[in-house]
């Protein structure tokens, strides 16, 4: 008798097939939880008349502000477009686009943009993730026409077409067509060529003391004759290269540490491949941050450890401070945390990305690959801040033909890493899904581990404009802090906020120490109350630093090859080159 094939119940490698093909050409989102985004907003606007009634008045209205507007453009050309005391929006600022048609141009769009951003938001009944998602999305179909892109509707393309006869409009071409080619080649952008690990970033003097099959350790060579006796071991997330810490001399957080009399250690971590697969966040643990703390401490004997984690690392800090404190460990003489978040329920415009379909689907993807790489994760950051990573660059590159600048960040921004699928698995369903850390339920050794226990005091730094970890998700820890705390809001985004060395023009912030028998503020009273200093934060973390420490002492030797800690290599190892 003939039958169909057998399968079994539970094989879904062709479900895995199927979207890891899909999410070629979806950069890797899920268009089934798009899809319930969209059918969850459409079937409640079909079901609020008073709300369609409300986006029809307003249509009307912008109607007859629209014909009022283009009347008064015809009598005084150089009209700007957009609300006069609003902000604005800066696609359109500047002498150009106040002249006519391009202002009438751009104030039909932003009525549009208006328009849409009402329909999308305010439904009754949507889920406020749904809601988001769908807001998002027409943020991005509205970016792509928007007039600012197109020749024949930006003036300063044309202007510049017309002084050049063209020649623009070849170089842009030329531009594009060689980003293409190292699109396809795996190469970096152009100009990050000369910033290579070890030349020109990532120089400051150092051994390295440590290697395993996840991280390599490096010993930095002192600058001073006496440091201070608490060795300094740094966390950097493996989400990038760990030498955002190490780029140029000017800017360097290491270096400015090693010259401020700290020992500094720095984990480097490997990038993984499709063997790597199954580590996990228990890896990352114990061959991570412990087997680092083993040899810190075994190098400099006897001397608890200032302990730094930035972005994923400071969340991996953590999760060890609070095991290491759960079994009366104090080993740890202070927390630093650099855009560290530990309450992932407001993580910010990355959650648009997170929910039980899209999770799903990212580890089918990840599952045959072994693991996610960083042109995957790239397209999600770039959609995030699409008008300044992707719509400004194509009027700036391929049309305007002139090349931004290459720098040291940019071109390490540009130096991607992969995870591996096992970690990633773990980090998006217990932190992003669940929020397990936050809430007391993640599990360190099978044993649940508390934010609370946690008693070294601790310096959080969290920056205005960061996208990926808000300044008010990462002041949650407050919440649940049971130690002294101190707090910093800084000017700048995940990155350039923390990379804000003493000199650096626009830089401010705010600081403010909390004692564990003081009261909650709320992130807003915080914010308006506290006094804004001007220039870096760099000097007063030294000084927290210093205040905490025990003294100074004569410098530690380079490694300790009696006890197995030999040095290995210069400084930045051989992880960093890893691609």
């Amino acid at each position: 008798m003939f039958g169909l094939p057998q399968t079994a119940p539970g094989d879904t490698s062709l479900d895995r097939l199927l979207h890891a093909w899909q999410g070629r050409f979806t950069l890797g989102l899920s268009p089934t939880s798009l899809m319930l985004a969209y059918l969850d907003w459409l079937t409640h606007l079909a079901n609020a008349p008073g709300k369609q009634q409300a986006l029809l008045q307003l249509g009307w209205a912008q109607a007859l502000t629209m014909g009022h507007y283009a009347a008064m453009a015809a009598l005084n050309p150089q009209l700007p477009p957009g609300e006069p005391e609003g902000p604005q929006d800066q696609r359109f600022t500047g002498p150009e686009w106040e002249r006519w048609p391009f202002n009438v141009l751009a104030e039909a769009f932003l009525l549009y943009q208006q328009w849409w951003q009402q329909a999308t938001t305010g439904v009754p009944g949507v889920s406020r993730h749904h809601e988001q998602v769908v807001a998002f999305g027409a943020r991005q179909l509205l970016d792509t026409i928007a007039p600012s892109n197109f020749l024949f509707t930006n003036p300063a393309i044309l202007r510049m077409t017309v002084l050049q006869g063209g020649a623009n409009l070849a170089q842009g071409t030329f531009n594009a067509i060689e980003d293409w080619q190292r699109a396809i080649a795996g190469k970096r952008p152009v100009g990050a060529e000369a910033y290579v690990p070890g030349r020109n970033v990532a120089v400051t003097p150092g051994k390295v003391v440590y290697r395993n099959q996840l991280i390599e350790l490096i010993q930095y060579a002192p600058t001073t004759s006496e440091v201070q006796a608490e060795p300094m071991l740094i966390i950097p997330a493996w989400i990038m290269k760990y030498y955002i810490l190490d780029l140029s001399p000017h800017n360097s957080l290491i270096k400015y540490l090693v010259d401020h009399g700290h020992t500094v250690f720095a984990i480097s971590w490997k990038n993984p491949g499709p063997d790597d697969r199954d580590l996990g966040m228990s890896d990352y643990i114990r061959l991570g941050v412990l087997a680092a703390l083993e040899a810190v401490q075994t190098i400099v004997p006897g001397r608890r450890v200032h302990t730094t984690g930035y972005c994923l690392g400071g969340t991996l800090l953590t999760i060890v401070a609070a095991a290491l404190a759960r079994d009366n460990d104090d080993r740890l003489q202070s927390l630093t945390l650099f855009a560290a978040q530990t309450d992932f329920k407001d993580a910010g415009e990355l959650t648009l990305f997170i929910d039980e379909s899209q999770v799903a689907y990212l580890k089918d993807i990840m599952w045959t690959q072994g693991y996610l790489d960083s042109s995957q994760m790239a397209g999600a950051f770039q959609l995030l801040r699409s008008q300044d990573l992707i719509w400004s660059r194509l009027v700036r590159e391929y049309m305007l033909g002139r090349r931004e600048p290459m720098n040291d960040l940019m071109a390490w921004n540009a130096d991607g890493t992969r995870l591996p699928y096992r970690m990633h698995s773990e980090y998006l369903i217990h932190f992003f899904l669940h929020n397990d850390l936050f809430e007391g339920r993640y599990r360190v050794d099978g044993r649940p581990i508390a934010l609370s226990d946690i008693r070294a005091p601790m310096f959080v730094v969290a920056t205005r404009k960061d996208h990926v970890s808000p300044w008010r998700s990462v002041y949650k820890l407050m919440l649940l802090e049971d130690t002294e705390m101190t707090f910093v809001l800084t000017s700048g985004g995940h990155n350039a906020g923390i990379i804000s060395e003493p000199g650096h023009p626009n830089r401010s912030y705010q600081i403010v120490t909390h004692h564990a028998t003081e009261k909650y503020i709320d992130p807003e009273t915080w914010q308006a109350t506290m006094p804004t200093r001007p220039g870096s934060w760099w000097p007063a973390w030294i000084e927290w630093l210093d205040e905490r420490s025990s003294g100074l002492v004569p410098p530690p030797p380079m490694g300790a090859p009696e006890q197995g800690y030999p040095p290995l290599a210069e400084a930045p190892g051989s992880y960093v080159f890893e691609t």
